[in-house]
């Protein structure tokens, strides 16, 4: 059983799971176990400090420490968890809003690639209903952000709904765009198997810096001059830009409660997800809190208050993903 994205009720898992694999950065073994959380305490990881001691580091934009190459998210005292995308967009492609991550390593294993594999440990585990009602985030008004050739808006809109478009200067991938209204079934079929992606010209630099040091066949999409190197190919034929979308699912899921409204992003990345949560809740006049009412099937207002926050975390690093 999955859930809705706008379900009336908040949900959590059945039981923990466990999931294992390799970090695509550190190139070192990683494991975490997803267990079922109470309501009204959202998604939050469990990692160690450098004296061991757990931190608890909610899935929150305003815990963002760097977005280069992946979504790092941080305390702002040295302990961090990094490249949570795609985890944070299986949980929320299928509805899970409750859930304590604990972490062994300062990274979410790739596996994959994609989100697939943590979608197979979420339904695996199973998804059921909490007695609280579900809040979301409801944009109100337009949010617009330019960052060089990139641009990214929040706009209301009843439900979810993407708009993604990349351009590369690669025949391989050229101009690609993904749109559509977002719920647990769109997102398993058309978003959740998309894969990571490379350019085999960039490994050498990536190696000496200490990243991508996990980074392989088999869990990224290569590319090389003209082609794809992979040599079973792409598991759909905008494999790039469904990748992205999944990203942005990922993305945004930081934004403390799932989001109504529409996101359209051109040239976009990390960098400039994290930028459009942030200008959205810069202006409280941009979006409001609404809970479904369990009794009856609609969004009621609350306050903006009923979201609390933690503390400013630092800016965001450069993006180049």
């Amino acid at each position: 059983m999955i859930a809705d994205f706008t379900g009336a009720r908040q949900t959590t898992l059945k039981q923990s799971v466990v999931i294992s694999g390799t970090g695509v950065h550190s190139g070192q073994a990683a494991s975490l176990i997803l267990h079922p959380a109470d309501a009204d305490n959202g998604i939050v990881f469990i990692v160690k400090n450098d004296a061991r001691h757990e931190v608890r580091i909610p899935a929150d934009f305003r815990a963002i420490s760097n977005v280069m190459l992946c979504t790092v998210l941080s305390n702002g005292e040295g302990a961090c968890v990094a490249t949570v995308e795609h985890l944070m967009a299986a949980l929320r492609g299928v509805g899970v809003d409750n859930v304590d991550i604990e972490v062994d390593a300062g990274e979410i294993p790739i596996m994959d690639g994609s989100a697939e594999p943590f979608v197979e440990a979420v339904l695996e585990a199973g998804v059921r209903p909490l007695a609280r009602p579900r809040r979301f985030i409801r944009v109100l008004k337009p949010v617009h952000i330019q960052d060089g050739d990139a641009s990214a808006a929040l706009e209301p809109y009843d439900g979810f709904h993407l708009d993604v478009e990349i351009d590369f200067d690669t025949p391989v991938i050229g101009r690609q765009r993904w749109a559509g209204d977002l719920n647990p079934q769109v997102f398993l079929r058309a978003l959740s198997r998309a894969r990571t992606f490379g350019f085999m010209k960039d490994v050498e630099m990536l190696w000496k810096a200490g990243r991508a040091l996990g980074s392989s066949l088999e869990n990224t999409v290569a590319i090389a001059d003209d082609r794809v190197v992979n040599p079973e190919g792409l598991r759909y034929k905008d494999e790039f830009v469904r990748h992205k979308a999944l990203d942005a699912v990922g993305d945004l899921s930081l934004a403390g409660a799932p989001l109504l409204g529409k996101y359209r992003s051109y040239r976009g990345g990390h960098r400039i997800n994290a930028m459009v949560l942030e200008a959205l809740h810069a202006d409280p006049s941009a979006w409001t809190v609404v809970e479904t009412d369990v009794e009856r099937p609609r969004h009621r207002e609350v306050s903006h208050a009923d979201i609390s926050w933690g503390a400013t975390m630092p800016a965001f690093a450069a993006d180049r993903s």
